[in-house]
């Protein structure tokens, strides 16, 4: 047994212990290392092999910062290297031009990961740690899509690589999916049937700590409303119009007194798009577009009917016609505690991210700029956490993980605390920080793929929780027909 005696720096120089020092940290991430496979071994350096690619083609995506349904250089970035490494690719799948997806192999199991690339509109900055729009006015990738994406490639490659050399088999297949922060367009890819062969889906989000995901998601609906009434002059014969805007504000009016009613689980958001033109004319149209959240689709949908209602009786009350139309619904995520397991492991394999002094400096910079305490990056691993009822956002993953089990996890790409969907993430994503925790979540989803590959008692376990926590309920996709358009 190795022993260990406690030494004083009377009884050493500084240059030993230095090198005990060293050594140490080596041993430390020897042991980080202990029980790794040959074969994880080979993702590792397949992913290292492809690093600078993959940051090539994360920084591209984040230049490009493209919002939804309008990727098009970010999702051909990810289709192109998927083809010049072998996979087969079918673009413009469930009618949306900028999703696709890339496969290869053949047979059971049959394993998907997904891949986001759409950025966040008005939000744009610089690769640096104080608040200057690379474009003013312009999109940002302030929840790190150009990673998502990236990384998700990059361990559907290397899962490609082992399959093409014989040490697993069965198909790999990586989901190019777009429009995830406002449109939703994996609803559109679920409804069309292409996540329905899966044994299991991967899925991953930058963040600014490491964990296995074990919690839900709210799910939601989204739904615009225009009113339609008679313009006539404000002063000289006001009697002659019918307020759209009168309308709008007697629901909204209804929604924020309806905000005492509701469980503190529910969310109720809206955003007047348009509210007349001048101030001397009664104005004739008004827009509102309302998101409305609860912990699952169920309870969503109660107070989707309730609204509805209040658009009515807002449309009868000011004498005016209106038209309610759907954008899209999302169901909460399924989470999958089984597979979140096989994910600690591989994290406590790979061992934590260690960030330079400058990396540190820089995250600080940012979250004293946003008002926050200075906690730097936290590269450190979380343990497991107890599933909670849902807190935070929303996402379509919450719709694929009602047709297969999702094993998802979460990588530190951000300073710690600080604001996301703002710049204080887009000066992140763009740089080192960034790129280290998309590096990492590559390898942490490749490793994690691997051991479905060779396990099929591990696909075993995942589907039966699955099927658990799932029970009786029927999944129907709540979005209009056709394929998805952009919201104007």
């Amino acid at each position: 047994m190795l022993k260990l005696k406690i030494l004083t720096f009377n009884s050493f120089n500084m240059k030993k212990y230095i090198f005990l020092v060293i050594i140490l940290f080596v041993s430390t991430n020897f042991f980080a290392q202990k029980g790794m496979s040959k074969n994880k071994k080979a993702l590792i350096k397949s992913i290292e092999q492809h690093k600078n690619k993959l940051i090539e083609i994360s920084d591209n995506i984040w230049e490009a910062a493209e919002p939804a349904l309008l990727e098009f250089k970010s999702s051909n970035y990810l289709s192109d290297y998927a083809e010049e490494n072998g996979f087969t690719v079918k673009k413009g799948v469930a009618g949306i031009e900028t999703a696709f997806i890339a496969e290869y192999g053949s047979g059971k199991p049959i394993i998907g990961i997904m891949g986001e690339f759409d950025a966040n509109l008005g939000i744009s900055q610089k690769k640096q740690p104080l608040k200057d729009p690379l474009v003013k006015g312009a999109a940002g990738h302030g929840c790190g899509h150009n990673l998502f994406g990236t990384a998700s490639l990059g361990a559907a490659i290397a899962i490609k690589e082992m399959i093409e050399s014989g040490k697993i088999t069965g198909t790999v297949r990586f989901y190019g999916t777009p429009a995830e922060e406002t449109i939703f367009g994996k609803v559109w890819m679920v409804r069309e049937g292409l996540f329905d062969d899966l044994d299991i889906c991967m899925d991953w989000h930058p963040a600014d700590e490491i964990e296995a995901s074990t919690q839900s998601s709210k799910a939601l609906v989204d739904f615009r409303l225009k009113f339609f009434g008679d313009a006539a002059h404000a002063s000289g014969d006001p009697w002659n119009g019918n307020s759209a805007v009168d309308a709008m504000e007697l629901y909204t009016t209804s929604l924020n007194y309806y905000r005492e009613h509701i469980r503190p689980t529910a969310r109720i958001h809206y955003d007047i798009e348009k509210a007349g033109d001048v101030v001397n004319v009664v104005p004739d149209y008004a827009q509102i577009w309302t998101r409305i959240r609860e912990n699952d689709k169920e309870n969503v949908n109660i107070l989707y009917e309730r609204a509805k209602k209040m658009a009515e009786g807002a449309s009868m009350m000011a004498n005016v016609e209106y038209e309610l139309s759907l954008i899209s619904g999302i169901y909460e995520i399924i989470p999958n505690r089984f597979g979140a397991k096989i994910i600690q492991n591989n994290f406590e394999m790979l061992g934590e991210i260690e960030y330079s002094s400058d990396e540190i400096e820089y995250a600080n910079t940012i979250l004293k700029e946003t008002g926050k305490e200075l906690k730097g990056i936290d590269g450190k691993i979380k343990p497991i956490k107890p599933t909670l009822p849902a807190q935070g956002g929303s996402t379509d993953v919450g719709d694929v993980s009602q047709i297969v089990p999702v094993v998802r996890l979460g990588v530190t790409t951000a300073a710690k605390d600080g604001p996301w969907h703002s710049w204080a993430v887009v000066a992140c994503t763009g740089m080192s920080i960034g790129h280290k925790g998309m590096i990492y979540a590559s390898k942490s989803l490749a490793m994690t793929m691997l051991d479905f590959y060779k396990n099929p008692k591990l696909i075993e376990g995942a589907k039966k929780e699955f099927l658990e926590r799932k029970g009786d309920k029927v999944y129907e996709p709540q979005i209009p027909p056709g394929p998805p358009k952009l919201i104007n």
